[in-house]
């Protein structure tokens, strides 16, 4: 048994899996990592990765540290079991890698355009011989909604769950539907550019927040909460598979 754990920007997840199945995914703070004590104590867990895009704190570098059994750490010198053609790898976000190779563990020999939304967005493409050739950084939903408050001195911070009228009737209506309508036609914009180049083109969409958007290519996208955790699970397994 393994354990995954996946330390973002706003969270923690910790991902507890038998072989290639996830059983458990505990969410908790990213800066203590307070419930992994607990998850270790409920499972007999052999070995475990970690990937963070933070700096962690002297509490989670100590959780970490007290694991009963070997934890490693992704860099960007870690094994993967796919080909990287990104020309700064030191650079890349160790989950941005994680997330690419889940899906790679689901499909091969397909092209693949995978899309992580949470505080960021990004799109990273795979191609059909399952080499990594790089990817975009986009703001995400709250990103948005923070700045049009943040960089204005008028308008208001709005929440991004509320009404979606067609067209904003007010002030937040039209903030909330011009930042989720925006983001919304451009991962379809994405999608769909990337489809005429690649007819057999395969959609991974991954990330805390919501896809609800309506959309004519649905058939054509793989809705995976936790690529990056089964990602993550992948490379533990080739990297123990290698001693």
């Amino acid at each position: 048994m393994h354990l995954a754990i996946d330390i973002g920007n706003t969270a923690a997840k910790l991902g507890t899996f038998e072989g290639d199945n996830l059983l458990e995914v505990v969410y908790t703070n990213n800066d203590t990592l307070a419930a992994l004590p607990e998850v270790v104590k409920r499972y007999p867990i052999k070995s475990a990765i970690y990937s963070t895009t933070v700096d962690l704190s002297d509490e989670a570098m100590e959780k970490i540290a007290q694991l009963p059994f070997p934890c490693l750490k992704m860099t960007s010198t870690t094994p993967i079991p796919i080909t990287c053609a990104y020309e700064q790898p030191e650079t890349l976000g160790t989950d941005r890698v994680a997330a690419v190779v889940g899906a790679a563990s689901i499909k091969q020999g397909v092209p693949m355009l995978v899309i992580d939304s949470g505080t960021c967005i990004t799109f990273e493409f795979l191609d059909e011989h399952g080499c990594y050739q790089g990817g975009n950084i986009s703001p995400g939903l709250e990103m948005r909604l923070k700045a049009l408050n943040h960089f204005t001195s008028r308008l208001p911070l709005v929440m991004s769950i509320g009404p979606m009228p067609e067209l904003g009737k007010d002030t937040k209506t039209a903030i909330r539907l011009g930042v989720k309508k925006g983001l919304q036609y451009e991962i379809e914009g994405y999608i769909e550019e990337f489809r005429r180049k690649y007819p057999n083109l395969l959609v991974f969409l991954t990330g805390g927040d919501d896809f609800s958007f309506d959309t004519n290519i649905k058939n054509l996208i793989f809705a995976d909460r936790f690529l990056v955790l089964k990602g993550l699970n992948r490379i533990l397994n080739y990297n123990n598979d290698k001693k």
